[in-house]
């Protein structure tokens, strides 16, 4: 007889577990859940990769000027002989334009250096080419306004020569392309995913979310997933949640492991790389300067990856590569609030103009140490144009 009540109790308590499941799974439907892993951005290029855009599902801050719905922009477009946008019509209609020079870089053609103006070459990789980001709001275009103010109007010339995807040795690459350029100051828009990897790392990343722009929210040939009629949102919410929570974990790991044992031989030669790059733009006469770039992740609390952030100012430090830690410009405000798109963290235009104008005294230091003139002969500070 004492089991009877305890029966009921279990009964009425699995009861009540399914009335709230169910209550969830409606609610759920009724608002349209997807999981948040099913959002996805889009890339599409013209066959000579002189216009691309980067398009995105929604336009939350209203700041992606084209609507590809729209007929006209849409004809544009094709006439620009674009691929895949037929499915970006449908997936990712609201885009942000890039254009390219015949040199592939985000700028004009780029042509002999100037007597009388300081010419600044920003190298990196989609944070400084300004993935998701209009061309003028990219920071070295802002840096590029803000020397050329009151009596500096028109002695500054900022290039953006970044290059989406490059890491190292494909950065030092880039260096070696930008000397024929004759810069005064190279600047180098580091992030944390930069150094060259081991076989070993470089096998784990396309695993992971690196914070950025997860691999697997971009563009999927043959549509998006979806989930069926009788999918389980609630199932679904849940496991979206475990994953993110496991990949998160192996993501941290994995950047920790760029710089540790695991990756020992791949950030060596990393080091070596900037020492060049370093003591090459001395002898020629002009300067080198590393500007870090935090990941725009855990920037209101304790930043995850502070410790990495002093491990590569001690070494650049130790080397006497003047270097510009970008973090405090961006610590304490709300990581969403930097974001391009919920689906991808690079630095929308409000984080590069605090970049830029965290930059503007460092670049103006570094300026000062270039002693070469428009010949390319060194000659004494004082004696500069």
């Amino acid at each position: 007889m004492r089991l009877r009540p305890v029966l009921a109790n279990v009964a009425l308590a699995i009861g009540s577990c399914t009335v709230v499941l169910l209550a969830a799974e409606a609610a759920l439907r009724v608002a349209g859940y997807a999981p948040a892993s099913f959002a996805h951005t889009n890339r599409i290029a013209n066959r000579a990769r002189s216009v691309l855009l980067d398009c995105y599902p929604t336009n939350p801050r209203g700041y992606f000027d084209l609507d590809l719905r729209d007929g006209a922009t849409l004809a544009r477009y094709r006439a620009l002989g674009l691929a895949r946008l037929d499915e970006a019509v449908r997936q990712t209609p609201f885009a942000v334009e890039r254009r390219y020079s015949a040199q592939q870089f985000r700028s004009p053609q780029i042509g002999p250096r100037v007597a009388g103006i300081t010419r600044v070459v920003v190298i990196g990789d989609s944070f400084t080419e300004g993935m998701g980001v209009k061309e003028e709001d990219a920071y070295p275009r802002v840096l590029h306004r803000l020397l050329n103010t009151g009596a500096e109007s028109g002695r500054w010339e900022v290039l953006n020569c970044g290059r989406r995807g490059y890491d190292f040795p494909a950065l030092h690459d880039l260096f070696e392309t930008v000397l024929a350029f004759e810069p005064d100051l190279v600047v180098y828009g580091m992030v944390l995913n930069d150094p060259e990897r081991t076989r070993e790392v470089e096998g784990r990343e396309a695993l992971l979310d690196d914070w950025i722009l997860d691999r697997g929210r971009m563009f999927r040939e043959g549509g998006a997933p979806r989930l069926r009629p009788w999918d389980s949102r609630l199932f679904a919410l849940v496991r979206d949640r475990v994953e993110s929570d496991r990949v998160g974990r192996e993501t941290a790991r994995w950047y920790r492991d760029l710089y540790g044992e695991a990756n020992r031989a791949g950030w060596e030669r990393t080091q070596g790389y900037l020492r060049d790059m370093n003591r090459r733009m001395q002898e020629r006469g002009g300067a080198f300067l590393v500007a870090s770039w935090p990941l725009l992740v855990g920037l209101e609390g304790q930043y995850p990856f502070a410790d990495l952030t002093e491990t590569i100012g001690r070494v650049l430090i130790a080397a006497g590569i003047p270097h510009h830690d970008l973090l405090r410009a961006l610590y304490g405000r709300p990581e969403a609030s930097l974001w391009v798109h919920p689906v991808d963290h690079h630095p929308n235009e409000l984080a590069h103009r605090l970049a830029a104008e965290s930059l503007l005294p460092a670049v103006r230091a570094a300026s000062g140490n270039v002693s070469r003139d428009h010949g390319g002969q060194v000659v004494r500070p004082d004696q500069r144009e």
